[in-house]
């Protein structure tokens, strides 16, 4: 066990600790008239997982950043998870991550330094495994730990995914299980399991590069990464922006098996309930209960794809080779009252 258990420096627990989206979406509100640049080809408009600006050469730059307090009570492994966390923007839009610089907030006069050290290398080896350089940063002090990247990519014009280009009939993929913002609340509330104790870290610190891999395919018609606003928030943006509703079945959703005894236990993320609050009203459950796992805010979680049926069998062999055994959980259809369905 860490000496320094990290997650109890901090109010929130990595992606959890977003703002919430109804309240984000007041901050983003501005009377001024915003600056336009016919370049920049994805910006805050549809909320996708990064900004993409044209240079003018077939290629375009991805920018990008992403920070958060810890999520797990070791300090490298903290590193990796957020770092990983944000180079996963880079590849949500089907882009190679170029180099990355730190954002780092340490509480100096209440843990080492060498344990603020640690979650630097553990950042250093994420972007190791990315095949990027760590390049500088910038630090304070803060009365939280914080860590964080802001990351750099590039990627041709006619690659690039976005998550507001689906289109209906698309059948709707995750690459990674939910359930990891309730493993990592059981850790922090000192009822998780010895042995359940290496599954969210693990899936938190795997890189999503699949998504630069995928962009080379055709039938990935949108893409982005689920993470604090859980599926719901993230389907309902790839929705709203490409104006269709989707139909899902919750059987089908991919979920660690280990969840329903911390669900019994209570051990519900607030950012659960934020994100029905900010929601909820777009979407029809079949039973209540369904929500704590469609809400539940995903730290470094998986990419959630809209891929054109007729490829179907092409991208599930794809996936397969990366050792990820997708299935179509839900379906694009066009718009109705209810922008999602759980069934």
């Amino acid at each position: 066990m860490p000496e320094y258990k990290l997650t109890q420096y901090s109010h929130g627990a990595g992606c959890g600790c977003k703002i919430a989206p109804s309240v984000l979406s007041s901050i983003l509100k501005s009377n001024l008239t915003p600056y336009t640049d016919s370049k920049l080809l994805v910006g805050n408009d549809s909320r996708d997982d990064a900004a993409v600006y044209d240079l003018e050469d077939g290629t375009a730059i991805i920018s990008t950043t992403d920070f958060f307090m810890p999520i797990v009570d070791d300090a490298f492994t903290f590193g990796k998870i957020a770092a990983a966390n944000a180079i996963s923007d880079i590849y949500a839009m089907g882009g190679k991550p170029l180099l990355a610089i730190a954002i780092l907030g340490w509480p100096v006069d209440k843990i080492p330094v060498e344990e603020a050290s640690k979650v630097m290398d553990g950042g250093r080896q994420a972007c190791k495994e990315a095949g990027i350089v760590l390049a500088g940063g910038h630090s304070i002090d803060s009365p939280e730990p914080i860590f964080g990247l802001a990351v750099t990519g590039k990627v041709d014009i006619n690659k690039i995914k976005r998550n507001d280009t689906a289109k209906e009939g698309c059948l709707l993929y995750l690459t990674k299980p939910l359930g990891v913002g309730i493993l990592s609340t059981a850790q922090k509330q000192g009822k998780l399991k010895q042995e359940h104790e290496f599954i969210a870290p693990k899936l938190m610190s795997q890189l999503n590069i699949v998504g630069e891999k995928l962009a080379q395919l055709n039938g990935v018609e949108a893409m982005t990464d689920v993470t604090g606003f859980s599926l719901i928030g993230h389907l309902s943006e790839m929705c709203e922006g490409s104006k269709l509703s989707a139909e899902i079945e919750y059987n089908k959703i991919p979920k660690l098996d280990v969840l329903k005894e911390y669900i019994d236990q209570n051990c519900i993320p607030g950012g659960t309930h934020r994100n029905w609050n900010s929601y909820g009203k777009q979407v029809e459950l079949m039973d209540e209960r369904h929500k704590l796992i469609v809400c539940d805010p995903q730290t470094s979680g998986g990419l959630l794809l809209a891929v054109d049926p007729a490829e179907q069998d092409n991208i599930e062999g794809f996936l397969k080779e990366q050792n990820i055994d997708a299935k179509p959980f839900g379906k694009l259809i066009s718009s109705n009252d209810k922008l999602i369905s759980v069934v």
